[in-house]
């Protein structure tokens, strides 16, 4: 869409350490992100900042440094592990004479390579086309300039003006095919809420072991390696679970520390099977240092994309990598699973995993026996096999129904506002 240096193989890496919180990162990340994307770490270059420099990120020592390290090692790109401004990269560029991308643009180009389904490259690439957007202002000098030629001469649109319009448009044209796939999306989740079958989705930090506990209860083929973001597109299966029934797992994208915004916005379609759970399962690596630190991580994700208040059952994977630690279920004061100790890698644990997960989806679930005089007998009859919950069901010799129904406890409250009768009076003990 515009000239800018062309991004290769080859990287120089920049991690500054900062004493402010919030512009920490972590290098061994960073690292992985880059050997996820498919490039080449020549050098690494560290340094230390109270805060970032206005024109080049780092201050003009440092930056030189990089151009320096850029021409002995004939780097092709230079890659930040910090979000940029517009002007930063560009001055950045400049000085070094190569293609200059920060965390934001690294996380984008990974999730580009990963995308398989449409609504995956769909997604991508709006959060791409948002992250240029604000690009284009600080492209080269060409994009002031106005069209040449005959009937474009003189007053018209300038290149900026023409990038941004065809940006725009291709942007409301992403739109229209998302909302689309959401409405697909939203059919699918009232389907699965009519027929009463609980959904479980699998959300953590990036890594922390999703696929291949998906790939163990359900059997799937999802690709799965020890890489960041191995996992673009969302998948469901179907799973049994006793005295539950059936339930829908959904394997999720993984999260990151500073995910960018734009992804968060893209995403939002298949971010919904997280927010419409009924339970949430927390996959955290245990043998992670960083792992408290990655599941609050986790949390400011589903704050913001308001799936906090969904209940979640933490699932403490790859146990495997530590010693002396062995499969087991952690309670709170009244009993409820609360996490749980297993190796997805090794299958250890998982039922253990089973039984934590149907004691959380179970304690939902109300099961009552009903006896029901004639006078009641037709109506509610027809809204319990409206709701498909009925067990069984026998007559006994006064002629009173007795119905045995198994139903979500939302459910029932439901129905006990709009009967007339108390149902309460009608249960058998």
């Amino acid at each position: 869409m515009f000239d800018r240096y062309e991004a290769g193989e080859r990287a120089v890496l920049v991690h500054i350490n900062f004493t402010q919180e919030g512009e920490w990162e972590d290098l061994r990340e960073c690292e992985m992100l880059v050997s996820s994307a498919g490039v080449e770490t020549l050098q690494v270059i560290t340094g230390s900042r109270q805060s970032p420099h206005p024109k080049y990120y780092v201050g003009e020592g440092k930056a030189q440094e990089i151009a320096q390290a850029v021409h002995c090692e004939e780097a092709d790109v230079v890659i930040f592990n910090h979000a940029l401004s517009p002007a930063q990269e560009r001055n950045l560029e400049m000085l070094c004479q190569c293609r200059v991308i920060d965390r934001t643009g690294l996380i984008l180009d990974i999730f580009a390579q990963r995308a398989r389904t449409h609504e995956g490259k769909l997604q991508v690439e709006l959060a791409q086309l948002r992250h240029l957007s604000t690009r284009l202002v600080r492209g080269w000098t060409h994009l002031e300039r106005q069209k040449g030629g005959i009937g474009l001469r003189g007053p018209g649109e300038t290149q900026l003006e023409t990038d941004r319009r065809l940006l725009r448009e291709r942007i409301k044209t992403i739109l229209r095919r998302l909302e689309k796939v959401s409405k697909q999306r939203e059919q699918g989740r009232r389907a699965r809420h009519r027929a009463e079958i609980p959904t479980v989705s699998l959300v953590g930090y990036t890594n922390a072991g999703k696929s291949t506990l998906f790939n163990r209860i359900t059997e799937a083929e999802v690709y799965a390696a020890d890489q960041l973001f191995a996992t673009l597109d969302p998948t469901l299966r179907k799973i049994d679970l006793d005295e539950v029934g059936s339930a829908i797992l959904a394997d999720t994208v993984g999260f990151i520390r500073h995910l960018p915004h734009d992804l968060v916005a893209a995403f939002k379609a298949t971010l919904q099977e997280t927010q419409d759970a009924d339970i949430l399962l927390h996959v955290v690596d245990a043998s992670d240092e960083r792992f408290r630190e990655n599941i609050d991580a986790v949390q400011d994700v589903l704050i913001e994309i308001e799936a906090n208040e969904v209940p979640s059952l933490v699932v403490m994977n790859k146990i495997d990598n530590m010693e002396g630690r062995a499969p087991a279920i952690e309670r709170d004061d009244e009993g409820v699973p609360q996490r749980v100790w297993i190796s997805a890698m090794k299958g250890v644990g998982l039922d253990l995993l089973f039984q934590a997960l149907t004691e959380r989806l179970a304690s939902n679930i109300v099961e009552y026996t009903l006896s029901l005089p004639p006078e009641f007998q037709g109506k509610l009859r027809s809204l319990f096999y409206e709701m498909r919950v009925i067990q069984r069901e026998e007559y006994d010799q006064q002629g009173n129904l007795l119905i045995n129904v198994r139903m979500q406890h939302a459910d029932w409250s439901r129905l006990e506002k709009r009967v007339v009768a108390d149902l309460r009076d009608f249960i058998v003990t």
